[in-house]
């Protein structure tokens, strides 16, 4: 029985359309069903439409800080639509221990560095401050920690001369969407 799997996201949504089309094609043994988004304005909510998986905002606004009330909003989604799997792809909130202890080791993230270098945000930029020869991304179950759990895949993406921090990013995305399919087409099969 293939996985069910929800990606959340707070943008473009760039790496969920790779996702979603590779379960389409096959390539991937799951079942995209659920998008869901802490942004209203997120782009990438029509283009799962557009693929026709069904897209949900939860926006942690009306919830006033309260973190465990929109947890529990997502958490109460995702155990209706019967999820397996939860791939975070630029999902833009950190989630509770409370909810990361309810699908432990179901959840995948990924990282725009080669952790555990860079955690957090302007990974580009801290890569290049630092002289580094090379960026990177890295997938990794989510843990407690930010950006710490157990990492599944990376690519390392040579850092050009002149290089700015557009510039790296967008070659790294280039190889986020690659690597985020390998991985969770390996993580499924793990599952079983």
């Amino acid at each position: 029985m293939p996985k069910r799997v929800a990606i959340f996201i707070s943008g473009s949504g760039s790496n969920m359309v790779k996702l979603i089309k590779a379960m389409q094609s096959g390539l991937i043994d799951a079942i995209p069903v659920i998008v869901i988004s802490n942004s209203k304005t997120a782009t990438g909510i029509q283009k799962a439409l557009e693929l026709q998986v069904t897209p949900i905002v939860i926006s942690n606004e009306p919830f006033n800080g309260d973190r465990t009330s929109f947890e529990t909003a997502i958490h109460n989604i995702l155990i209706q639509h019967k999820v397996d799997i939860i791939c975070l792809a630029g999902f833009m909130r950190i989630l509770t221990h409370s909810f990361i202890k309810k699908w432990n080791n179901k959840i995948l993230n990924i990282h725009p560095s080669l952790l555990p270098k860079y955690k957090g945000l302007k990974t580009h930029q801290r890569a290049l401050n630092a002289g580094d020869s090379h960026g990177g991304c890295s997938v990794h179950i989510v843990t407690s920690e930010l950006d710490d759990g157990p990492i599944l895949g990376q690519k390392a993406v040579a850092i050009l001369p002149n290089d700015t921090s557009k510039d790296l990013s967008a070659r790294v995305l280039i190889e986020e969407h690659h690597l985020y399919q390998k991985v969770l087409a390996k993580f499924v099969k793990d599952c079983d």
